[in-house]
């Protein structure tokens, strides 16, 4: 059988521009850069990103790695600011009508997405629509909260868990189904907490992490009910997700803050490598192979961008 070596021989190969399809194991020298390169296969790991404006903790965000929103948060003490991530950096644009933080977010880009719930204070059960220039109020949740998680995209989605003024200082199990145009009480969550995450769409979503106590908690929705399934590794609250049922990314939270990241394949949690900044009160979005994560308390501005997959490296630059 022949070898690499008797395929490909030793040399490196001399290019005046990097290929356009490199494949794992590839390596070639750019004689435009004088740099050295390669492809090999990155099994989960985080980047930096675009910074935010301003700096914010327990924000909303919504959209994907590449065309996000983020909106809302803490600045002291209440924020209605709105930046548009474009894979690169952030953009200041409309504000929310109504400052609040601790809310939760859904859409599928910067250019659609929903505002839901929030401390204003006191709970809030307002939502806002995003058409990529500005928000609108639609109509509220039946169950004002703060501390709640969501999923889904600004047409469909799904409202769940958070703090009340009925469950303080606990929390609720409430869930709610948005069809566009209203919210419908549903099943509820079987753990009751607030300050947890979630992935998925409105039919298929995962409920994770939380508050009353840390936990490791984690249901899955079928567009009916809860069920509950195996639990994070690290029980925490304050967390961010990405993702959708059958492969989600859980990261940051305290306590303490970490920036310990999960990875979900349909039915157990297994611990990849770590966020650069540990973390809590973040915001995230995306996919289990390519999200983003961005702001939290004590990292207020900077935003991390986590991908699977081919990566090209770089050896040298001299």
């Amino acid at each position: 059988m022949s070898t690499y070596k008797q395929i490909a021989g030793t040399d490196i190969e001399v290019l005046s521009s990097d290929p356009a399809n490199p494949v794992e194991g590839q390596v070639w020298y750019n004689s435009t850069s004088n740099t050295v390169k390669a492809v090999f296969n990155n099994p989960g790991s985080w980047s930096t990103g675009g910074d935010l404006n301003t700096g914010r903790s327990t924000l909303g965000g919504a959209g994907t790695q590449t065309s996000a929103l983020a909106f809302g948060g803490f600045i002291p003490p209440y924020s209605a600011l709105t930046e548009s991530y474009n894979g690169t950096s952030w953009t200041e644009v409309n504000d929310l009508n109504t400052a609040r933080n601790r809310l939760a977010g859904d859409g599928a880009d910067n250019t659609s997405a929903l505002a839901i719930g929030g401390n204003a204070p006191p709970s809030s059960a307002l939502t806002e629509s995003w058409n990529g220039t500005s928000w609108t109020e639609v109509n509220d949740l039946n169950t004002a909260r703060f501390g709640l998680a969501s999923s889904g995209i600004q047409t469909a989605a799904l409202g769940f868990g958070g703090r009340d003024p009925v469950s303080f200082p606990t929390g609720t199990t409430a869930t709610e189904s948005w069809d566009g145009t209203s919210w419908t009480e549903l099943n509820d969550l079987n753990t009751v907490r607030y300050d947890l995450t979630g992935s998925g769409t409105q039919t298929a979503a995962l409920a994770f992490g939380g508050r009353s106590p840390a936990t490791g908690a984690t249901e899955s929705w079928n567009g009916t009910s809860w069920t509950e399934v195996n639990d994070l590794n690290t029980a925490r609250n304050e967390l961010a997700g990405a993702g959708d049922i059958a492969a989600s990314l859980a990261f940051g939270g305290e306590p303490p803050p970490t920036g310990a990241t999960e990875s979900w394949n349909g039915t157990s949690w297994t611990e990849v490598n770590d966020l650069n900044t540990a973390r809590y009160g973040l915001a995230g979005d995306g996919t289990q192979t390519a999200a983003l994560a961005f702001g939290g308390a004590s990292s207020l501005t900077a935003t991390e961008e986590w991908n699977v997959g081919p990566q090209t490296i770089t050896f040298s630059d001299s």
